[in-house]
């Protein structure tokens, strides 16, 4: 995964706050020749911003064909991957192929080998291709944002029988649009929410908006305070889904506009702000898919649930996988148990723990279905 993976190098930066600090030793065992010279590796990972040429996590040259690491750690979990300098040179799958970040679980002293199978510049670039399914349409790649003073794109899944009925329908509105229907413009795999709605019986049917992320203002847009990254603009975005962007989607589409068919969703960062409108705007998102939240960033966001009204009939889905952070699954559940003193009727806030899984689109994937089944109970 590369550089652009803000919701995974945000996620774990809590785990430095965590108590201990342990002696990790890396090592390197196979090497795969290289087309260029070996040169200088890397560590890259949730550690230290995914930065892919780090100094600070070179690894160093002890004999011929071998480098070694050694580092003081927090107990937690970590995820990485190696590389010579660049995204462009990171390790890869002995066939070229992408592979998933490796996980590191540190509870004591640990010395780790790690065995390189590929390197990606070995291996002609692959032109990525289009996964969007016909019902994906942009509505616009300039949509103006004037609470934020940008401009962004926003994509929209219409059902099959859109153009054929005059029904009106839900609408799920979503973060990172990048990341939910096109692999072309996803830089580390896509929900895939376009195939799973294709596959819906007709009376399930949905109208879902995404709303790409700002880039390197991914994460203070999504963060309603103010933190180390910047000033928290995420009272300006959901501003924005209220004011200018749903008004505009409820009077060029067929939509049904209260907020028992008005959901929001989304990950990580995703998650913190679906949690925030859901709590500020009940009036209109009367339902919030909150997965893998990145509540860390933001503790502010306890005392904003627990002092705000949350109407019986607004509902939360909580999700997330067991081996994503230390903290994740505490986090969640605390935010979960808040809103269940408020609201008693646990249907209305089911807490869903995934084993195995971690921070990653192919984790949201699988979760999917199972929190569109819950929208319609």
């Amino acid at each position: 995964m590369k550089k652009k993976i803000f919701c995974a190098f945000l996620l774990f930066g809590q785990t430095f706050l965590l108590f201990g600090q342990q002696k990790t030793v890396f090592k390197t065992g196979s090497l795969p020749a290289s087309k260029a010279a070996p040169g200088s590796l890397f560590l890259a990972g949730d550690f230290n911003n995914w930065n892919p040429g780090d100094k600070a996590w070179e690894l160093t040259p002890v004999m011929e064909g071998k480098y070694t690491l050694s580092k003081d750690l927090p107990k937690g979990i970590y995820h990485f991957k190696i590389t010579r300098g660049t995204w462009q040179t990171v390790e890869c799958s002995p066939d070229g192929k992408a592979i998933e970040n490796r996980t590191l679980k540190i509870e004591r002293d640990t010395t780790i080998t790690i065995d390189i199978s590929g390197w990606q510049d070995n291996f002609p670039e692959k032109p990525k291709a289009h996964t969007a399914s016909a019902q994906v349409h942009i509505v616009s790649d300039k949509f103006k944002i004037p609470q934020l003073g940008r401009e962004r794109r926003i994509w929209i899944y219409l059902p099959a029988d859109y153009q054929t009925s005059a029904k009106k329908f839900p609408v799920i509105y979503m973060h990172d649009g990048q990341n939910l229907f096109d692999a072309y413009t996803s830089g580390y795999g896509e929900w895939g929410v376009d195939e799973i709605m294709d596959k819906l019986a007709v009376q399930h049917e949905s109208i879902v908006v995404g709303i790409d992320h700002g880039g390197d203002n991914r994460i203070t847009e999504y963060d309603p305070y103010d933190s180390k990254y910047g000033k928290g603009r995420g009272d300006d975005y959901t501003e924005f889904l209220v004011k200018t962007l749903k008004p505009y989607i409820d009077a060029h589409y067929r939509t049904k506009r209260g907020a028992a068919n008005t959901t929001m969703a989304g990950s990580s960062m995703g998650g913190l702000i679906s949690m925030y409108a859901a709590i500020k705007y009940p009036k209109v998102f009367g339902k919030a898919g909150i997965f893998s939240p990145a509540f860390w960033i933001a503790p502010e966001i306890y005392k904003y649930a627990e002092t705000h009204k949350i109407p019986s009939k607004s509902g939360f889905y909580f999700v997330c996988g067991d081996a994503e952070s230390d903290s994740m699954v505490t986090d969640m559940k605390k935010m979960a148990d808040i809103v269940r003193s408020k609201n008693p009727n646990q249907e209305n806030s089911p807490v869903v723990i995934i084993k195995g899984a971690s921070h990653n689109e192919k984790q949201w994937n699988g979760d999917f279905p199972a929190f569109y089944e819950w929208l319609f109970k």
